[in-house]
């Protein structure tokens, strides 16, 4: 497996990283999902992608179960927030109040301490940029967010 670094961070991902939409929990069963994250992790690949909204949450719970068997500084865990995770009208965007419970509901489906990378899923209009980059370097200095990105945001 080749490895690069992951934009100007001193980390180094897996050329292929394995992601989880549309997959675990829903398409792919349980027992199925967790042997192809091992076979991913055999072969070398370290970059594991999934967000919380995938399957409502199943995805994030299957690959936390996979992955707890493998030595937490040899892999980079990447989760998203942003889509609606309920019904409520704060369920959804990128709030303080979302994001703040979402990170915490992922931790806890993904069974970890900390994610490797947290992406904003998609752009919000409704919320000032503001709140949510504060929001996000809150977790940066508890240490429960170690990099940032964005996923599917345009450049203007």
């Amino acid at each position: 497996m080749q490895y690069r670094k992951l934009g100007r961070t001193g980390i180094k991902v897996s050329e292929i990283s394995l992601g989880s939409w549309l997959t675990y929990g829903n398409v792919v069963e349980k027992a199925k999902a967790e042997k192809i994250i091992d076979q991913a992790y055999d072969v070398g690949i370290n970059f594991f992608d999934t967000a919380n909204v995938y399957a409502i949450g199943e995805c994030e719970k299957i690959v936390g179960d996979a992955l707890k068997k493998y030595p937490r500084e040899s892999y980079v865990l990447a989760t998203k927030v942003f889509w609606p995770m309920g019904d409520g009208v704060n369920d959804r965007g990128l709030s303080r109040k979302h994001v703040f419970e979402q990170l915490h509901s992922s931790l806890k489906r993904l069974k970890q301490d900390y994610v490797d990378i947290y992406y904003c899923h998609r752009f919000d209009t409704e919320t000032p940029i503001d709140e949510t980059l504060r929001t996000i370097e809150d977790f940066l200095r508890q240490g429960k967010v170690l990099y940032v990105g964005v996923s599917e945001w345009t450049a203007t």
